[in-house]
């Protein structure tokens, strides 16, 4: 008896849905974000992978997430990565086949002890204050950005920019959006995530595993900046971040002392810079 394979889901599904409107009901099709755990496996020093994160995320571009996730957490350099793959463990279950991914690194791995455990990610990581500030620059992967930022003027157009290129959310409306641009303004790369924390690791692993420094000019946001972002920013040598929200108290703090520009409230008409 032959087994049946799984059919993935794509980064959206379709579902029917009523739509209420004043004195009118219409039933029709909608496309909903999907959302899927991936489990990001290390494997160093020719030992076995281990488990280091479990993030909720938009299927697509999952080499990507895996590869800049462990850049940006400091636990590789852009260059110490020797391979990224779906597991293939015989113990997976077909559903899990293609949510699993193991991330190669020559040299040894020593995972953080907030790593080390079975952990899932949350939007809640538990830092605060300037101790929090100092550990962030202290594991920080590349070198400073050193080359031209953007103007006022470019930083107004970015968000439009990056905006044009969110197919994904054009379809779902249930999206962030991370990009990587120029000083110029000429944008680099994209990606699209339910997780705002998986858009950023995946715009910088698009960019190491194109054989680039994973640094950039800008990092350009969809929403608002939590001091996560900022820290991942960081860890890459990014020289400017752009939101279209606001940022956190904490995430101004560590931009400040990364000496990363921070504009928020960004759009065409306006944007506000954080000194």
């Amino acid at each position: 008896m032959t087994s049946e394979r799984v059919r993935r889901p794509g980064p959206s599904v379709r579902t029917r849905v009523v739509e209420h409107g004043r004195g009118s009901e219409i039933a029709r099709e909608d496309r909903l974000a999907t959302e899927e755990p991936l489990e990001i496996r290390v494997a160093a020093g020719g030992l076995d992978a281990r488990r280091a994160w479990v993030t909720m995320r938009t299927p697509g571009h999952d080499f990507d997430l895996a590869a800049g996730w462990v850049v940006n957490e400091g636990l590789a350099t852009p260059g110490s990565l020797a391979r990224v793959a779906y597991c293939t463990d015989v113990d997976l279950t077909p559903e899990q086949e293609l949510n699993v991914v193991t991330v190669s690194v020559t040299g040894g791995v020593e995972l953080p002890h907030r790593h080390a455990a079975a952990s899932a990610g949350s939007s809640a990581c538990g830092v605060c204050g300037k101790d929090s500030v100092t550990e962030a620059l202290a594991v920080r992967a590349a070198h400073p950005w050193s080359g031209p930022r953007p103007d006022a003027d470019v930083v107004r157009r970015l968000p439009d920019a990056l905006r044009e290129r969110q197919s994904l959310f054009d379809r779902t409306g249930g999206v962030h959006a991370a990009g990587l641009a120029d000083a110029d303004g000429t944008v680099l790369v994209v990606r699209e995530d339910v997780g705002r924390h998986n858009a950023v690791d995946k715009v910088v692993g698009a960019r190491v595993l194109a054989g680039e420094a994973p640094g950039a000019a800008c990092l350009v946001l969809s929403g608002r900046v939590g001091f996560e972002l900022v820290q991942k920013a960081a860890a890459s040598g990014i020289g400017a971040i752009v939101a279209v929200g606001a940022p956190t108290s904490l995430a101004a703090a560590l931009a400040r002392e990364a000496g990363i520009d921070l504009w928020g409230f960004s759009s065409a008409g306006r944007t506000v810079h954080y000194g």
